[in-house]
């Protein structure tokens, strides 16, 4: 698993939040930190998926973040890098390959930091497939736990969506 100097990482933060950089810009700058880290480390791959998929360059993105998976990810990244390929591939109309990512993502993290995002873009492609009941149950199943009040209610509700009782 490769690892980041802080300093190179508060500099890449610094580029994703930089809002006055066009995608271009963004992309450029992120290949040059990158660059620094060498062709094939897990973490430079990944960030240069990150911004050509932010770009709207999802055929770009896909292979640089399967590149980054196979190179080896830390957990979070893993995850981050795992969502964020699903939701490329979905916006490439392969739904069905990226329900697949998001499922055994989704059931992996459960209880875990990032479940609700993977949560969310399971849902999202959930939606895509024609299977908005689901999604919905799958989304406020992961809403129900931020709520002040009502959180084992909402859970019940969602879950029954799934599993309606008798009529």
């Amino acid at each position: 698993m490769d690892s980041v100097p802080e300093e190179w990482q508060q500099r890449i933060d610094a580029v994703w939040q930089d809002q006055a950089l066009s995608d271009t810009e963004r992309i450029t700058r992120i290949d040059d930190l990158a660059a620094e880290l060498g062709a094939e480390h897990a973490v430079a791959l990944f960030e240069r998926a990150g911004a050509r998929d932010g770009a709207g360059e999802e055929r770009e993105a896909e292979p640089l973040y399967r590149a980054a998976l196979d190179a080896g990810l830390d957990p979070d990244r893993r995850t981050r890098a795992i969502i964020q390929l699903a939701s490329t591939i979905r916006n490439l109309g392969r739904v069905d390959e990226s329900l697949a990512l998001l499922a055994e993502e989704y059931e992996r993290t459960r209880g875990q930091a990032m479940a609700d995002e993977a949560a969310a873009f399971y849902a999202l492609a959930l939606v895509s497939s024609g299977d908005a009941t689901r999604a919905a149950s799958i989304a406020l199943t992961a809403l129900a736990p931020h709520l002040n009040r009502c959180t084992r209610s909402l859970t019940g509700y969602a879950a029954e969506m799934l599993d309606p009782p008798p009529a």
